[in-house]
């Protein structure tokens, strides 16, 4: 039986690749064979990371990209494909905080800056890696959501707005490129040991430590178990899951 998770001869898009869930993604598709674009608005923390994969073997190149900027999406996408001939699977990863506060006391700057790189930037990677694939005739896209995407949360609303936006704008682009050969799904990741997870307590980190231990699984979840779900989504083991956001969560939203 062939492993469904070897992309030797592929090309994966990793978006927020400079650390967390992306970094983690980005290293698993390279342990997988494919030929890994790692792509943040933090240019020097990827290329670093590339220069780590291509000493260890692997095929990578780094890209500057502020997702919320459409030109540059556009490039990031046209570069890819200029220097690796195809794109079999992308990772809209690139996300940020709400800044906390009540959303009558919170500001359209704050708002423009989320709704802008958290959603409006998944729309933005998603229109230009569909039109590749829609021609390629094959391809997987995954988007991140959040279980937040499932909740509120009070005083990030641009943020909950946000990955509700995501879950939708997925299952919309799902059954419009289903046909045309490309399947597109979202992961909805709970508490995972990032620095975005420490950013909702401000960086208190007893306070992150207590929410850690109330998850039912007892601990937050680690990047890597997030790109190991990514990269089955984007193999042919989930060939027939489309417009799906799968929860990964330790048990965060069934418990009581």
């Amino acid at each position: 039986m062939n492993n469904s998770l070897d992309f030797s001869g592929k090309v994966a898009l990793v978006t927020g690749a400079a650390a967390g869930m992306g970094l983690a993604t980005a290293r698993a598709f390279a342990k997988a064979s494919a030929a890994v674009v790692l792509a943040d608005f933090k240019e020097e923390a990827v290329k670093g990371e590339a220069h780590n994969l291509i000493a260890a073997g692997h095929k990578a190149i780094a890209l500057r990209c502020d997702v919320s900027d459409d030109v540059q999406v556009a490039a990031m996408v046209d570069r890819t494909i200029a220097e690796f001939g195809r794109l079999d699977a992308a990772f809209n990863n690139a996300g940020v905080m709400a800044r906390i506060a009540p959303t009558a006391e919170s500001t359209r700057e704050e708002w423009d800056r989320v709704i802008g790189i958290n959603l409006r930037g998944v729309w933005s990677c998603m229109k230009h890696e569909l039109r590749f694939m829609e021609r390629q005739g094959s391809g997987a896209i995954v988007n991140n959501a959040s279980v937040g995407a499932l909740t509120g949360n009070p005083g990030i609303g641009s943020y909950i707005a946000s990955k509700h936006g995501v879950v939708g704008l997925t299952r919309t682009a799902a059954l419009e490129y289903i046909q045309r050969g490309v399947r597109v799904n979202a992961v909805s990741p709970g508490l995972i040991d990032t620095q975005i997870a420490r950013d909702v307590v401000s960086g208190d980190e007893q306070a992150y430590a207590d929410i850690a231990k109330s998850v039912p699984i007892g601990r937050a979840g680690k990047p890597e178990e997030i790109a190991s779900v990514v990269l089955w989504l984007c193999s042919p083991g989930a060939s027939y899951v489309v417009g799906h956001a799968l929860t990964v969560d330790g048990g965060m939203t069934i418990a009581p």
